[in-house]
């Protein structure tokens, strides 16, 4: 028997505990089709995107248009970016995206996460980037209701007492 306990495997002996073999982790697999390519879906509000990854130039084509004809706005252009520029890997994919629903800050939101699932899925060693500046989460935020006499979702009519 042990007269000081000082270490955790002394507390364990003690008790008469026996250690869990330590568990090795498989690592991840990229998951590619026969032309090469990830696909993934994104989400954001009520647009949906499906998105297709390769290797190449960094086009981006979102419903048959090019990404700065379809997003005007620099700042819709920004956040399409933002994934390929936390994972260090600018200009050297090719996307191919078609969106459905929602509005275009809604439609940037979901192929940007349709990206990031795509390059995780592609390359699993950019997964922690991605996981850290959080892109492979969905943004479960959705428009709230309108309410039964109410004017929106909160606001009530101007009350005026006479």
């Amino acid at each position: 028997m042990v007269d000081e306990i000082q270490t955790l495997e002394d507390l364990n002996e003690v008790a008469g505990i026996v250690a869990a073999p330590e568990v090795e982790v498989a690592p991840r697999e990229p998951q590619r089709d026969d032309l090469g390519r990830a696909y993934a879906t994104g989400k954001r509000k009520d647009a949906v995107a499906r998105v297709w990854i390769k290797p190449g130039s960094g086009k981006v084509v979102v419903n048959g248009k090019e990404m700065a004809k379809y997003f005007a706005r620099p700042v819709l252009q920004m956040i399409l970016r933002q994934p390929f520029q936390v994972a260090g890997v600018v200009d050297q994919f090719d996307v191919m995206a078609t969106v459905k629903g929602g509005g275009l800050s809604g439609q940037a939101g979901a192929v940007k996460h349709g990206i990031s699932k795509a390059l995780q899925l592609y390359e699993p060693s950019l997964r922690g980037a991605l996981k850290a500046a959080g892109f492979l989460t969905r943004d479960s935020r959705v428009v709230e209701r309108k309410k039964y006499g109410k004017a929106k979702a909160r606001k009530s009519f101007q009350f005026s007492k006479r």
